[in-house]
């Protein structure tokens, strides 16, 4: 049963709020999400997951592409 109103007065901001994830929409070579599903087979961990996974770590380590232009 729904009551009319709630007391929001002790309620305390969600500790994890800096740390949700951001919805966005990037295109993506077919073959490397077809990696990534391969894999996500293979670990049992959904392919969008692995993919954050990765490229949180990428982050955290501050890994630069190596690019060279002919």
């Amino acid at each position: 049963m729904m009551r009319e109103e709630y007391d929001f007065s002790n309620a305390r901001k969600n500790p994890y709020a800096k740390k949700l994830k951001k919805q966005i929409t990037i295109n993506i070579d077919a073959g490397t999400v077809d990696y990534f599903k391969t894999l996500a087979t293979e670990t049992n961990i959904p392919y969008q997951t692995l993919m954050n996974l990765y490229l949180s770590d990428c982050a955290a380590k501050k890994k630069r592409p190596s690019l060279s232009w002919s």
